[in-house]
């Protein structure tokens, strides 16, 4: 296949802060950096929540991530969790879960929605890591053609999506099989005329490859960490990843050429893992870098630094004043 990539523009394989760039008439051209808030803006509104969006969108961010799985009714839903999460769910009764709750995809829909996502439990990581979060009692987990709907009425014909599908080789048994999956997902954006306005994002590159199959223009974004709780690359322990279809580092030799071989076209990295040659070796192939998840003004800096094309982040108000303070554009 085709690197997917090359049919982009090609990035100079300069870091962007440095490039100087110049409108014919001489003036200077701000820079244009794409601001995804994070499950809506986490930071500051329950996850992947209409009500949490709608913040989002009022505050102006470019594009919206969010992550998708499938009900046992095969809707499609958010939730960023295959099972349901004990720190931001209560049932019927208003009650935290005690433990992780019944997987996503062996609920309906109406089952669902007999739970409350609108608020952080008392005491836990979450509530310690998101204090700012102000809570939406009686906040569900909405269905993606609600959150279509949404944006296409609240999205002033710009605002993009950054659709994450939620599957995992090691638990297959959770979500739809990868080509299945993919081709829901296009469907419904079809069928709300999102589609030109849509990436689609996994760390699941089995699922990126079936999207490229069915939809060969769709932006696919290749997401991935090494940290000790998810590591889809397993670089570090030399033996062949079960998550990234195939691409094996030690046949490329680098991440960004990994993924111009897999035809992706962004790069969507945990920040910590991005360094300068990095981000400069994808643009050069003709990719373009994420950052995920940047919440620290000085963390949004560092990475800016590097060259990046796009910052992922809970807190979109904090990036906003980081982008006026460089004289970003968004």
């Amino acid at each position: 296949m085709k690197p997917h990539g090359l049919r982009r523009r090609a990035l100079l394989p300069l870091p962007l802060p440095l490039l100087g760039l110049w409108s014919c008439a001489g003036v200077p051209v701000p820079r244009r950096v794409d601001l995804q808030g994070h499950r809506g803006a986490r930071g500051l509104a329950p996850e992947n929540t209409l009500e949490g969006l709608q913040l989002a969108l009022d505050l102006g961010v470019t594009t919206l991530e969010i992550d998708v799985l499938a009900s046992a009714d095969g809707v499609l839903v958010l939730s960023h969790d295959r099972q349901l999460n004990p720190d931001i769910t209560r049932d019927a009764s208003g009650q935290f879960l005690p433990t992780r709750g019944p997987a996503v995809n062996s609920l309906t829909v109406a089952q669902l929605h007999t739970y409350d996502v609108g608020r952080l439990r008392p005491g836990s990581r979450y509530a310690a890591e998101f204090g700012q979060q102000r809570p939406h009692d009686g906040a569900r987990l909405p269905r993606l053609s609600d959150v279509l709907a949404l944006v296409r009425a609240h999205g002033d014909g710009r605002v993009r999506l950054a659709i994450e599908l939620k599957s995992s080789p090691l638990a297959p048994a959770l979500a739809p099989a990868p080509e299945p999956f993919a081709a829901q997902l296009l469907q419904v954006l079809a069928d709300h005329g999102l589609s030109d306005r849509t990436q689609i994002l996994s760390f699941d590159w089995r699922t990126l490859q079936a999207v490229q199959r069915l939809r060969p223009v769709t932006d696919t974004v290749y997401l991935t960490a090494q940290l000790p709780g998810l590591d889809n690359l397993q670089i570090r322990s030399g033996q062949d990843s079960p998550w990234t279809a195939g691409f094996q580092h030690r046949a490329h030799g680098s991440v960004p050429r990994m993924i111009a071989a897999a035809g992706g076209s962004h790069w969507s990295c945990f920040w910590r893992d991005l360094d300068a040659p990095q981000v400069h070796e994808a643009q050069a192939l003709g990719l373009q870098v994420l950052a995920w998840t940047v919440n620290r003004a000085e963390d949004m800096r560092r990475v800016l630094d590097l060259g990046v094309d796009g910052v992922v982040t809970d807190r979109p108000d904090v990036a906003m004043t980081v982008w006026r303070e460089r004289g970003l554009v968004w």
